[in-house]
């Protein structure tokens, strides 16, 4: 006889092994004694982290999240910089294909969040509570590895570096707000460089004191108040300053190619509106509870305020401005450029400042895995956690690196639609095909069906958008300004 069994998470063949006791014909009469050989396969599944090093790392280093925490995690990662941009999408979309996309993206990317928290709680008891380790036990170690580190690792690293991009130039910006015309005051301006390294400052001495994520629940409150209030100040504003009299609802080109890459780039703009996937597991990963209810109430309710800003962000803004907020970067240069000469220097001053808080805010957020990453380098080498002196290295060390790149590349956010294309399978695509290989639903079952669907759709429209954003470049060219940030 001869039988299998698990043996550690591996398999095991266990092998009749025949002893004799005789020769020739006493053989015959004999009977045989059996030993067994067990021989376990060198191939296992991967493992989770064992439970004390899960509790040295910051995601899982503390488990006393409730459902409000969560959703102050989800909407500071949630909102961010791409909502201000929805109204350029409405330009080359106009109402009916602009409305109709972001709702179909938005129900997409909130149903890829329902699959990841089912996926966080294994059958056997296991929290799969990092994106990287639910993505090797989907698709094996080697795929999964592959797959997964550039997408979470350009979602953390190079979200924080246009967090400093984007947030030195709002310093300047809130600079010359206060300033107004005092040409005195304009002169003792820092160079944007400069202001780059006054945030990454601020940022990496506000990421000392903070040594989990659950503990950061505090700045992900002011980064939600934070995010809610620049939204509604801009559009409340907007409306209150009426549509501008000579404004153009969808922006037209002689050129077809020129419209079509304006629509391409508009549905990537709202694909990429959408972001913090990479966070969802570490977020689950904080509640004490293997149940998926409080996660799921903290995901339904920051989303439906998420919608609740989005929407009229985008509706406002491209009825306020029609096509040129195509030309000033969105709703916010849009409104300053054209009612800066009519709007108290302080409440734009004060939008300005509101937003630099919750750039400075969710930077924690999404530097929050990268620590974890560096730390579980460590834990698993010396088996011991982290002294306090190498987490404050390691995170001063991660602001250099993210000064420096920022640094480097300030023109960082001109690529934004085509590395993010790279990246937004991360959000439409491997959830889907997670749940097929870890759920193993029945082929062609409705789940099966909707699942290969919607991670085909998305990988298609990552291709798509790609080629946009490339064909864009080519056309339109770069200026790539290595080591010299310009206002």
């Amino acid at each position: 006889m001869m039988g299998e069994m698990a043996v550690g998470g591996g398999s095991a063949r266990i092998t009749p092994v025949t002893e004799d006791t005789g020769e020739g014909a006493n053989r015959k009469e004999s009977k045989p004694q059996q030993d067994f050989v067990i021989t376990v396969s060198e191939t296992k599944p991967p493992q989770p982290l064992n439970i004390a090093q899960d509790s040295w790392l910051p995601i899982t280093e503390s488990r006393k999240g409730n459902t409000l925490t969560v959703a102050f995690h989800l909407i500071c990662s949630g909102i961010g910089v791409q909502p201000r941009l929805l109204p350029i999408a409405f330009a080359s979309l106009g109402w009916f294909g602009g409305i109709l996309c972001l709702s179909f993206v938005f129900c997409w990317q909130l149903y890829t969040i329902w699959l990841l928290l089912n996926l966080h709680e294994s059958a056997s008891g296991i929290r799969y509570s990092r994106f990287l380790h639910l993505s090797i036990v989907a698709f094996g170690q080697k795929l999964g590895k592959l797959a997964a580190i550039f997408p979470t690792m350009y979602l953390s690293t190079g979200t924080c570096v246009l967090y400093i991009i984007s947030g030195g130039n709002i310093m300047d910006q809130l600079h010359h707000a206060l300033c107004g015309n005092d040409r005195e005051c304009e002169a003792k301006t820092l160079e944007l460089s400069e202001w780059f390294l006054v945030f990454i400052c601020i940022a990496t001495f506000t990421a000392l004191f903070f040594t989990n994520l659950n503990k950061l629940y505090r700045v992900s409150l002011v980064g939600s108040v934070t995010a809610v209030a620049y939204c509604s100040l801009l559009w409340v504003l907007s409306v209150g300053k009426g549509e501008l009299a000579d404004v153009s609802g969808v922006s037209s080109s002689p050129d077809a190619g020129a419209r079509i890459r304006n629509v391409l780039n508009g549905i990537g703009i709202i694909a990429l509106a959408f972001r913090g996937h990479n966070l969802v597991l570490e977020i689950q990963g904080t509640l004490p509870t293997s149940s998926t209810k409080p996660m799921w109430r903290g995901v339904a309710g920051s989303y439906l305020l998420i919608a609740m800003c989005m929407y009229p962000l985008a509706i406002v803004g491209h009825w306020a401005y029609g096509s040129k907020v195509m030309v000033n970067g969105g709703i916010l240069g849009a409104f300053t450029k054209f009612h800066q000469n009519h709007t108290s220097k302080y409440l734009i001053g004060a939008i300005y400042f509101i937003i630099l808080t919750n750039y400075l805010c969710a930077f924690q957020i999404y530097a929050m895995p990268v620590f974890d990453n560096f730390e579980r380098i460590y834990t698993s080498k010396r088996n011991q956690p982290c002294p306090r002196w190498l987490r404050s290295a390691i995170k001063v060390s991660f602001g250099g690196l993210t000064y420096f790149v920022a640094m480097a590349f300030p023109f960082l956010p001109s690529l934004g639609a085509l590395i993010g294309s790279i990246a937004l399978p991360l959000t439409l695509v491997y959830p889907c095909f997670m749940w097929v290989a870890i759920k193993k639903p029945r082929p062609l079952s409705k789940m099966w069906c909707l699942n290969v669907s919607l991670g085909s759709l998305g990988i298609l429209l990552s291709l798509i958008l790609f080629s946009a954003a490339l064909w864009s470049l080519i056309v339109n060219g770069l200026d790539a300004n290595f080591f010299k940030p310009r206002r």
